[in-house]
């Protein structure tokens, strides 16, 4: 949506005023017909046309772009997708915690045509403490004991739920059962560390509560579609300055 009138240039202006807040509208195919700055400094991007027509699969990794869409069918079928805790991919295909609200866009005849949202980022040993997050303690156990074992019960005893309770609103409110978010949030995090860092794939896989190195090669692979030295390989030179790329594949094609 490109803005036209007045008070929608206006709109848009104030939401690109907002450098940790991200904004966007998408039509009932999930692609993308308006978005604010943020947004585009967070995909490395620099032009509205340059993300207009796309949709999540064309910018997020496939276990990213996964959950922003079962975000945006929930939205379109009706369900509340209110302050919701995700991890947002940037770029350089590291992620961070963000608090995310989506709406339905209805046309003139009340109809739905799109959903419309935002999310800001959110410092994440912090989320525990912000009571408008929705099992945002449980969240916060999760990512404190990636490299450990929890149970359903005591992720259930953390938000003062019973376990069946519980169930059932974790699977509501991030479309998986815990444990399978869990192992995604896992993934995730090992996403992270091949970008970030120079740690060995072992060693990630112990942090992130794999079994050893093969296991989460297999989960790894089930996921994204490729093994972690793959995405290391791929994804890690996206940290370094296009200039310094350039020279790198000088150099590459020297030797």
């Amino acid at each position: 949506m490109k803005p036209g009138a007045p008070s929608e240039a206006a709109l848009g202006e104030l939401f690109d005023l907002l450098p940790e807040v991200q904004a966007w509208i998408k039509d009932a195919r999930h692609r993308y017909l308006w978005v604010n700055r943020a947004f585009l400094l967070n995909y490395g991007l620099h032009q509205l046309d340059e993300v207009l027509g796309k949709t999540d699969h064309d910018l997020s990794p496939p276990h990213l772009a996964a959950q922003f869409l079962s975000g945006d069918e929930a939205v379109l079928a009706g369900q509340t997708v209110q302050g919701r805790l995700e991890l947002i991919g940037r770029f350089d295909h590291t992620a961070s915690w963000s608090f995310t609200t989506k709406r339905q866009v209805r046309d003139a005849k009340g109809r739905v045509i799109g959903t419309a949202g935002i999310t800001r980022v959110l410092d994440a040993a912090q989320i525990d403490q912000r009571e408008d997050i929705r099992l945002g303690v449980v969240i916060s156990m999760m990512t404190q004991r990636l490299g450990k074992a929890v149970t359903n019960a005591e992720m259930a005893k953390a938000a003062g739920m019973s376990s069946r309770a519980f169930e059932r609103t974790f699977l509501r409110e991030y479309g998986l059962p815990p444990q399978q978010y869990l192992k995604r949030l896992r993934i995730q995090t090992a996403c992270r560390l091949l970008v970030d860092t120079r740690e060995s794939i072992a060693s990630i896989a112990q942090r992130c509560g794999f079994a050893d190195q093969s296991h989460l090669t297999r989960e790894f692979r089930r996921v994204t579609g490729a093994t972690p030295a793959a995405y290391r390989a791929e994804y890690a030179a996206a940290n370094v300055p296009s200039a310094a790329v350039s020279v790198l594949s000088t150099q590459k094609r020297k030797r």
